[in-house]
């Protein structure tokens, strides 16, 4: 599979420059504003004079100079994860602090944002199988799975915790009460919620109570849902307004829940999300998912990615959203590979509600509306909203305001896809007095369609068939006949083909900040996902939505995340030995790229092929990552070498780390390519040579039978040659160690300036019984 585009080039050096100047300009701006800081320190810095970290750290604040503003205080302090403290500090004081003994970095924080059944069917969880995933790990009995989210609305039958073991005795957490989140909130079920506001109110000012909860209760939804997809308990009957019938569930219905709070209205703070990762390992949480992200960069100052891994290191998974910034080149987050980056695919379930034209034609969109439909025998008067306002661009989108109420009422809208929320739109169309509205897709979003809870009749349609409406009204509204059309809600359908699709928002690679690492690494259900809901919050999400519901449908990656952190962790009760590396690349080397026709992934958005740039290594394939045959493990240090090849100081591998890296020896034994990841990236800068080669070292753990033999199968990418030393792999034990060299040689390819090309091929490792597959990615790229 090949793809020639000359963007991804320009756009990577275009990001840098960004991000360049924004450190530059956080650093050295002329303004004192107060702002959040994120400090790492030496931890065995601390004077003896100092009892206590915390007292050290008091002291250095008030060393600096005053600010004009307010002096400097302390919002947290990290001890687990991550050793240092986060306060509210001018530009000039942060400036001052990187100066003190054993202050190994000073860097502002991000404000991230939320990357917002059937699916364990789908992935063939079935309660009714004697042995597999589900039986050989106790339903994920015992494991504990950490939430970085919205917080938790307790009161829903999916955190019931009815026949459930006794809190397991490691845990250390606790159960925060406060607003609205009484101490009775904890059960055996959820066991642990905490919230931490204190870098959201540092930026925000107080927050409102009237709106948001001064405890870890949900007022959002988000965290309920994600919550619910990674560990609710089986609940039957189970639907959104009639939508989706059947027995909802997790992917780990035993597995404990701790919920932590970073979100609010206004976004989630890395100060907070930073602590909530401390309090998390010290809880004694064995997974966490966080379905949040925000910009990419390096990873010394990526709180994220530092949280992540001390996570690692204390041998907790971590799976993140990939993010919703797709379907562009470029766009994954959480891209360290400490982490597992999840994107989104489709199930076979969908909610169709199609527009019928006058003219006759059927055009095929999607909806979950379950209020009083249109008279499927009438039509409706219908319109374009950008050519009845008064302002053409903000009514095409129906933003708030932008509508004529004399040129809209009784009519179907048509809006255009964007800046608002479909939820928004409607309201906007149903304030002005519409009737019903259709949202089209734009050129970017392509024919990815995304079903949403509407507050009246309602459908979304692609960017071809809002082209093909758009054209239909206007050829009408120049003849006899007005335009006209209706919406038929058709319910819930299932047996979808193709399934899995690629979702069209799921964020895209190549990785922005490491191309030797290929991301996102799998993709997971995460459109039109089923799960629970809180009370006080409508199905739309909008204020105005007085609909109550104990499920809602959402999609996004986040989503698709705590598929995987729910998967983790009945693996890792499968599996108590493996680490999070080992859990990955279980996952990573048995998922799947065919669909249920049996053909490569469509991307929703093209209608075309999907690549490894869209789907990492497949999508997840529960069964057979429980017995994946071999696997490749890291450990911390083997991360610390990749950094150092990655031309990390060592200063910046000690922030990121908290260990001392010596990278004379990892630079002398190879290149950051050779970290033993389970998928294997190159890229070959064309400087005028005709030939270029590679070679990548791996090594396997053998975790499936004693006794046996692999054989390697290559199927190399378009227009090179790879060859793989030894061909054959002879285990006499569990837990032994093989390794082998992959060799790539490649030819210079015909490239404009800045350009770049993708093949794939893989290599995969079989004993008759286990396949083990490994993506392998040659881009070819020619400088400016």
């Amino acid at each position: 599979m090949a793809v020639s585009s000359p963007k991804p080039f320009l756009l990577l050096l275009h990001l840098h420059l960004v991000f360049l100047f924004l450190i530059i300009f956080s650093i050295s701006a002329t303004t004192d504003d107060k702002r959040t800081f994120i400090v790492r320190v030496q931890h065995d810095a601390k004077p003896s004079v100092f009892p206590t970290h915390r007292h050290w750290y008091d002291s250095s604040l008030r060393s600096l100079p005053p600010s004009p503003s307010s002096d400097a205080r302390i919002l947290h302090t990290y001890d687990t994860v991550f050793h240092g403290f986060s306060a509210i500090l001018s530009t000039s004081q942060a400036q001052n602090l990187l100066s003190l003994s054993g202050i190994l970095a000073v860097f502002p924080e991000q404000v991230r944002h939320l990357h917002t059944t059937r699916s364990p069917q789908f992935l063939g969880l079935k309660t009714t199988d004697s042995a597999g995933l589900l039986k050989d790990s106790d339903f994920g009995s015992d494991l504990v799975i950490a939430v970085i989210d919205t917080g938790i609305f307790p009161d829903r039958k999916s955190f019931n915790d009815r026949g459930l073991n006794p809190v397991p005795p490691k845990w250390k957490g606790h159960c925060l009460s406060g607003n609205g989140f009484p101490p009775t909130s904890c059960n055996r079920k959820l066991i642990g919620a905490r919230f931490f506001c204190k870098g959201y109110e540092a930026s925000n000012g107080k927050m409102n109570e009237t709106v948001e909860f001064r405890s870890p209760r949900d007022s959002d939804g988000h965290g309920t849902h994600t919550a619910s997809i990674a560990a609710g308990r089986y609940v039957f009957p189970a639907s959104t307004l009639g939508y989706a019938r059947g027995v909802a569930a997790g992917m780990a219905p035993k597995a404990r829940l701790a919920a932590y709070k970073v979100c609010w209205n206004a976004g989630c703070y890395d100060s907070d999300i930073l602590a909530a990762f401390d309090a998390a390992i010290a809880d004694g949480v064995d997974v966490i998912s966080l379905s949040v992200g925000g910009v990419v960069v390096p990873y010394h100052l990526d709180t994220i990615a530092i949280a992540a891994f001390g996570a690692s290191d204390a041998g907790v998974f971590v799976s993140a959203s990939a993010g919703n910034g797709g379907p562009g080149g470029l766009t994954v987050t959480n891209i360290a590979p400490w982490v597992t980056t999840v994107g989104a695919g489709t199930i076979d379930r969908d909610f169709p509600a199609d527009v019928k034209l006058g003219n006759g034609k059927i055009v095929s969109g999607v909806s979950v509306y379950g209020g009083p439909a249109l008279a499927a025998h009438s039509l409706h008067p219908l319109i374009y909203a950008g050519s009845e306002g008064s302002d053409g661009y903000s009514s095409s989108l129906c933003l708030e305001g932008s509508l004529d109420p004399s040129l809209v009422k009784g009519k179907i809208v048509l809006c255009d896809r964007g800046i608002n929320s479909r939820a928004e739109k409607g309201e906007v169309v149903k304030k002005a007095g519409g009737i019903a509205m259709i949202i089209a897709n734009g050129v970017f979003d392509g024919e990815g369609l995304v079903a949403d809870c509407h507050i009246l009749p309602a459908t979304a349609v692609g960017a071809a068939s809002g082209d093909e409406i758009r054209k239909y009204i206007t050829a009408a509204s120049k003849s006899r006949s007005p335009p006209k059309a209706t919406i038929l809600f058709r319910g819930t359908r299932l047996g979808v083909r193709p399934a899995p699709v690629v979702a069209s928002f799921s964020a895209r690679g190549p990785n922005p900040q490491s191309a030797e690492i290929l991301k996102p690494d799998i993709i997971a259900p995460g459109l039109n996902i089923l799960a629970a809901w809180p009370d006080g919050v409508g199905p739309s999400g909008l204020s105005s939505d007085k609909r109550r519901t104990e499920f809602n449908i959402l999609s996004g990656t986040s989503m698709a995340c705590p598929h995987v952190s729910g998967l983790a962790a009945l693996l890792k009760a499968a599996h108590p030995e493996w680490s999070p590396a080992a859990i990955r690349s279980a996952l990573t080397t048995t998922a799947y790229t065919v669909d249920n026709r049996g053909q490569i992934m469509m991307d929703e958005s093209t209608g075309n092929l999907s690549t490894v740039m869209d789907f990492g290594a497949g999508h997840v394939h529960p069964q057979k990552a429980m017995d994946p045959g071999l696997i490749y493990d890291i450990n911390s240090y083997d991360y610390v070498d990749f950094l150092c090849n990655s031309n990390y100081t060592t200063q910046n591998i000690q922030t990121i780390t908290r260990k001392n890296a010596d990278c004379s020896g990892a630079k002398r034994a190879g290149h950051a390519g050779n970290l033993n990841y389970p998928s294997l990236s190159v890229v070959f800068q064309q400087n005028g040579e005709h030939k270029m080669s590679t070679h990548f070292i791996r090594t396997v753990t053998n975790v499936g039978d004693p006794d046996s033999v692999y054989k390697v199968s290559i199927r190399p990418p378009s227009g090179t040659f790879v060859s793989v030393e030894p061909e054959r792999l002879a285990f006499r034990r569990l837990g032994q160690r093989l390794s082998f060299v992959v060799r790539v040689k490649a030819v210079a390819v015909k490239l404009s300036a800045g350009s770049s090309s993708m093949n794939s091929g893989s290599i995969q490792w079989s004993d008759g019984k286990h396949i083990v597959t490994s993506p392998l990615v040659v881009t070819m790229q020619q400088p400016l």
